[in-house]
């Protein structure tokens, strides 16, 4: 939390105004420890992110965190958007569960601690921007990203704890195809060094714009990075290629 509030209190100092955090960052292992370090939406993360957020008068997508509900057996892994005054504008809840034999040696099964969510979650910014929210492996599954340009999602976020081979191979091309084919601004931020357990992320946090170029990249190190989304820039990609206005019915997909 100590390095959340100085990465952000960073990022804010150099003009940004919707900043975002990444996958886990209050607590990120096993599942016996994910389910110690599980908050409450009233838990002191999100009391720091709700007070941080007024303080500097942003945008604040906390990442995601475990959280505990009430109505729930497992935990929720869970990205929340804070507003400038404090409130709780939504709260999104990881849909696709990070379940894979093996990778750098280790197998993965989120699902034994937590389960998946079932609503796509659109928010918007102070100045009324349209956010898609999503968490890190729900990037490989494109008809989300869809879903929420479909709803008007300029901005796509994507906290994560993307493996460290995966980042190498997969993270950037994934993102720029993401944005590419919704024609939106894609925002990435990715843990990056040891977790214990074998598990390690890759970092190299992007921002990508509407055409797929990448604004900023992290180096190999915890740090913030900042970039300006041009609006007008994004209309003007939709209005040339007008992909998202030309699509057939969506039923032919089915």
């Amino acid at each position: 939390m100590a390095t959340a509030d100085r990465l952000v209190r960073d990022a804010a100092g150099r003009g940004a105004e919707l900043i975002l955090l990444p996958e886990k960052w209050v607590v990120l292992g096993s599942a016996d420890e994910l389910r110690a370090g599980a908050q409450d939406l009233d838990g002191p993360a999100l009391t720091w992110a709700s007070a941080v957020a007024r303080e500097l008068g942003i945008d604040l997508v906390a990442g995601s965190l475990t959280l505990r509900e009430d109505d729930r057996e497992r935990l929720v892994n869970a990205s929340v958007h804070v507003g400038p005054d404090g409130e709780l504008k939504a709260l999104y809840r990881k849909l696709h569960m990070f379940d894979v034999e093996e990778v750098d040696g280790v197998r993965y099964r989120e699902s034994d601690a937590e389960e998946p969510g079932d609503e796509v979650v659109l928010t918007r910014t102070a100045d009324g921007v349209e956010v898609g929210m999503s968490v890190c492996y729900d990037l490989r599954f494109p008809e989300l990203y869809r879903a929420l340009a479909s709803r008007g999602a300029r901005i796509l976020t994507v906290p994560s704890a993307f493996t460290l081979a995966t980042t190498r191979d997969h993270w950037e091309v994934l993102l720029r195809a993401r944005a590419i084919e919704d024609q939106a601004f894609v925002l990435a931020a990715n843990q990056i060094g040891e977790h214990g357990h074998g598990m390690r992320s890759g970092g190299r946090s992007v921002i990508v714009d509407p055409w797929g170029v990448v604004l900023a990249t992290a180096p190999d190190g915890e740090c913030a990075i900042v970039a300006d989304l041009d609006l007008g820039l994004l209309a003007d990609v939709r209005r040339r290629i007008p992909s998202l206005a030309n699509r057939r019915a969506p039923e032919l997909y089915a």
